[in-house]
């Protein structure tokens, strides 16, 4: 017999138990896949965050020059998992040596960013960074930048879950 488990949904979880995050770290389709099929990860959205344009579109972000980056929204359950192992997969899916580039992708809006809600997220990140420049996992210093969170500007909505919709999950452009 076949056990039908109900996904929690934003409403239903405690309003302290849900956060948010933000993160830059290239192309935002791929970022956003790899955040939206963690255990713990109730909602994922792209878009722009960090530039001086109100709602900007995504055209204008690539051909302009706006400040924004391709930013993925993060909301999650603190319950189920922990910011730090959103930061782990953060470092893990992008080079965060590489300035104003990821790939064959370049420009400012495909910087290294992480955007903090509070300052245990910022402290969080800063000592991960910290630890992983330590490390020496890579030959060059990360260059991924820390910024308030500010207003979040949604991407147009074909680009929202794009590689889920394109069934390209988990593979490289």
């Amino acid at each position: 017999m076949r056990r039908i488990i109900k996904m929690a949904s934003i409403k239903d979880l405690k309003r302290k138990d849900l956060k948010k995050a933000a993160f830059g770290a290239g192309c935002f389709w791929h970022v956003e896949e790899d955040f939206r099929t963690m255990h713990g990860i109730i909602n994922t959205t792209v878009g722009f965050m960090g530039g001086k344009t109100k709602n900007p579109t995504y055209k204008e972000v690539c051909y302009n020059n706006t400040g924004h980056i391709e930013t993925a929204l993060v909301e999650y359950d603190s319950k189920k998992i922990s910011y730090d192992k959103i930061l782990d997969k953060f470092f893990e899916i992008h080079n965060p040596t590489s300035k104003d580039r990821q790939g064959l992708d370049f420009g400012v809006q495909y910087r290294s960013a992480i955007f903090y809600y509070d300052d245990k997220q910022k402290i969080a990140a800063e000592k991960k960074i910290e630890e992983i420049n330590a490390s020496k996992k890579y030959r060059k210093p990360i260059v991924t930048v820390i910024l308030k969170a500010e207003e979040f500007y949604k991407a147009e909505e074909y680009h929202q879950k794009y590689l889920m919709k394109k069934g390209l999950k988990n593979c490289s452009l």
